[in-house]
């Protein structure tokens, strides 16, 4: 029970045994008379204590600037026995504190819930932890503590739960005791550290255990059946083998199951279907075979179903989960396998899916028009199978889609004007098909497009003005297409692009003169790309996907798209001079305008200072080669080859790292160390390009080189009091 104290504003002056006490430090000593927990003192051992743990931390935010005084009340993350005024919880989590954690801090002898998660500290976990005999939770998540896990801790016998994850440097032999410690642990969390070696037996058999994480370590062994009522159990991305269990113990009570990144081989046994309360099921990226059986039909409890990147082989299956109107597979993840034949219409009966992912089997037939029941779908991903037909009409009921990918099948008719239906995409790729026709004019209506991907179709026509209302437009390719006419002067204007590639069609005219939009003058440091990989020509596209199964059955998707900052308009039929401001682009990475009629001469390239590829070959050049080049510290590829240079290329300029950039300039003096000139030459074939001759790169270096990144939040479920977090990668 609270007891009120009401204070008058104003009350006369009643005489007292304590006349010259002021009037506030008797309304304050009232207060804690009468509400003792607003006044609780700390003990002051516990005090000291603290105060010597706080002189070791760095805390820039100053969170811990109330620790003065001796009201409990006041020190922020502290709590104390009401009667006593001993410290029993520490709670600092997420204050952006640092340093190293003193062994003063096992003085709090009464402690018993200690939360120091989601900070900087670092250093190994004190021994002293041990005597900390009345702990009942210890949460040291997402820090820096390295070493091993202090054998000390079998002490605390009261302990319901260890929480350590995300400390990189924390690992070492999983400890033997790890599972007999305490008969009270309910929750153990030691994911993504550096754990090594087999899980020991008594951890299979801990009565007490709901909650066991020990994903992504080093963990190795066999995959056993586990003799308690798991809640949730997470071993993903380990060393474990083996076959599926059937986690028999937990069938009425395992919500989440992530094996995913191991070497698990075998069939899904149909018995992982009798897990009732199961929600959230990853077998990914293992080498799991054979078909799937038409007894494995899962709860409507299931939300996420991942099987991507293993070996199952057979037809897809007719039905994989019971599903309501309300609830059912939000979801599923099929992909990277080698499932055949056609997509079963009962795929198109899960009402609740919102994420569809079919893509890299090996799958034939058309694309079921009931596609457009899936009203709720805002991803679907059937790229890399051999799927024929047009693209259903009705796929327009799907009208909360944000992701259409399907590039790399055998899909041909038009592209409908319909599909405009569609204003919420985001992204649209139905690159490699046999699509034909004009890009429709009602296509406008699809404002939120921001990653466009149409290369390689049958495609033709002119450019019309649809393209303009895709503000928000990052990506563009019409690559390997049929399109002509002159390029439009809005070419360049998008706000936010950094991937343009019209390469391989039919355009003519002149390259556009024009202001050219922030994105391609600065990169925003957006550009993410590895260093040790070769800079080559193959198209990618990577789909990172994440899904957090929290509160609701509710999908928020969102994206980032990073790549490569470039501009490719080789093998067109393009004329007349480069415009100079193209060569004043400072973000610029990369530029393609080889294979094409332009002539004039070449400008300074000293302003591109991100420049990592340039290739001008195959036209008509001519002047002499811009001055020195070694200030473009990232530039790799360099190709003027086959144009009509003259003059001479000093030594000294930066340009000998590109030897074979100036073949088929028979005018062009390149200068080499104590040999005088040496002229242009053709290659040793006729018609061969540069990138032939080098052997290096055996494709075209400048056809656009993105990587999109995908970020899906999917998709939750509270079955139990906790959030439960799921993480998916994969590849298109």
């Amino acid at each position: 029970m609270e007891l009120k104290w009401d204070v008058p504003l104003f009350r006369p002056w009643i005489p007292s045994k304590l006349p010259s006490l002021p009037l506030l430090l008797m309304l304050v000593l009232s207060l804690c008379l009468f509400s003792p927990t607003k006044c609780l003192d700390l003990d002051p051992d516990d005090k000291s204590s603290l105060l010597c743990f706080n002189s070791s931390v760095q805390d820039p935010n100053r969170s811990l600037a109330t620790w003065v005084g001796s009201n409990c009340t006041n020190w922020t993350g502290i709590s104390c026995e009401n009667r006593t005024g001993r410290v029993v919880s520490v709670n600092l989590a997420n204050m952006n504190l640092s340093g190293k954690v003193l062994p003063c801090l096992c003085n709090l002898s009464f402690l018993e819930y200690l939360d120091l998660s989601g900070n900087n500290f670092n250093g190994t976990i004190p021994t002293c932890f041990g005597s900390l005999a009345s702990l009942k939770t210890i949460d040291l998540s997402h820090n820096s503590f390295s070493g091993v896990l202090p054998d000390n801790i079998t002490r605390l016998g009261q302990l319901r739960e260890l929480v350590l994850n995300g400390n990189r440097q924390l690992g070492g032999d999983l400890p033997w005791w790890i599972g007999n410690f305490s008969s009270n642990l309910e929750k153990l969390d030691l994911s993504s550290n550096s754990f090594n070696g087999e899980m020991p037996d008594s951890l299979f058999h801990l009565k007490s255990l709901r909650h066991l994480d020990l994903g992504d370590n080093y963990i190795s062994g066999n995959v056993h059946e586990f003799y308690q009522s798991l809640e949730f159990l997470g071993l993903a991305s380990n060393k474990l083998f083996g076959t599926l269990p059937c986690f028999s113990a937990s069938t009425k009570s395992l919500t989440v199951l992530t094996l995913a990144n191991n070497s698990l081989v075998g069939g899904i046994p149909t018995c992982i279907a009798s897990l009732e309360a199961l929600a959230h099921l990853n077998l990914s990226f293992n080498h799991l075979s054979y078909g799937i059986s038409p007894r494995l039909v899962f709860t409507e409890k299931l939300l996420v179903l991942d099987l991507s990147f293993n070996d199952l082989s057979g037809p897809l299956p007719g039905k994989i989960a019971e599903a309501t109107e309300k609830s059912g597979l939000v979801l599923l993840d099929l992909s990277h396998n080698r499932f055949s034949g056609k997509i079963p219409l009962k795929i198109t009966e899960l009402k609740s899916l919102q994420a569809l992912f079919l893509s890299h089997n090996l799958l034939t037939g058309e694309i079921p028009a009931r596609i457009g029941n899936l009203t709720y779908l805002q991803v679907v991903d059937l790229s890399y199978n051999s799927l024929s037909g047009s693209i259903p009409l009705d796929i327009v009921g799907c009208f909360q889609l944000l992701a259409l990918i399907l590039n790399n099948n055998n899909l041909s008719g038009e592209i409908q004007p319909e599909l405009d239906a569609l204003d919420s995409l985001k992204i649209l790729d139905v690159s490699h098909n046999k699509i034909s026709g004009e890009i429709p004019l009602t296509l406008a209506g699809l404002k939120s497009l921001e990653v466009v991907d149409l290369s390689s179709n049958n495609l033709s026509g002119t450019l019309n003005d649809a393209i303009t209302k895709w503000l928000n437009l990052k990506y563009l390719s019409l690559a390997h297409n049929k399109f002509s006419g002159n390029l439009p002067s809005w070419l360049f204007t998008f706000e936010a692009i950094q991937v343009i590639d019209f390469s391989g069609n039919k355009f003519s005219g002149f390259i556009p003169d024009g202001n050219f939009n922030i994105s391609f003058r600065s990169n925003n440091g957006n550009s993410v790309r590895d260093p040790k990989v070769p800079f080559i020509s193959v198209k990618s596209i990577e789909i990172k996907v994440s899904a957090m199964v929290i509160d609701t059955s509710e999908l928020s998707f969102t994206f980032k798209v990073s790549s490569m900052v470039g501009i490719d308009l080789s093998d067109n039929l393009l004329r007349g001079e480069i415009p100079n401001v193209l060569f004043e682009v400072e973000g610029l990475e990369y530029l393609n305008l080889s294979y094409n009629y332009l002539d004039g001469q070449l400008p300074s390239l000293e302003k591109m200072w991100n420049l990592r590829a340039l290739d001008l070959s195959h036209n008509s050049l001519s002047g002499q080669i811009p001055g020195n080049i070694s200030t473009l510290k990232d530039l790799i590829l360099l190709n003027l080859s086959y144009n009509s240079f003259s003059g001479s290329v000093p030594v000294n300029q930066g340009y000998r790292r590109f030897p074979g950039a100036f073949t088929g300039n028979p005018d062009l003096c390149v200068e080499s160390s104590g040999e005088g000139c040496e002229r242009g030459s053709p290659p040793a074939e006729p018609g061969k390009t540069f990138e032939e001759v080098e052997g290096p790169i055996l494709v075209w270096v400048f056809c656009v080189s993105a990587f999109v990144s995908f970020y899906l939040g999917v998709v939750g479920l509270f079955c139990s009091a906790r959030a439960r977090s799921y993480i998916l990668q994969k590849k298109v």
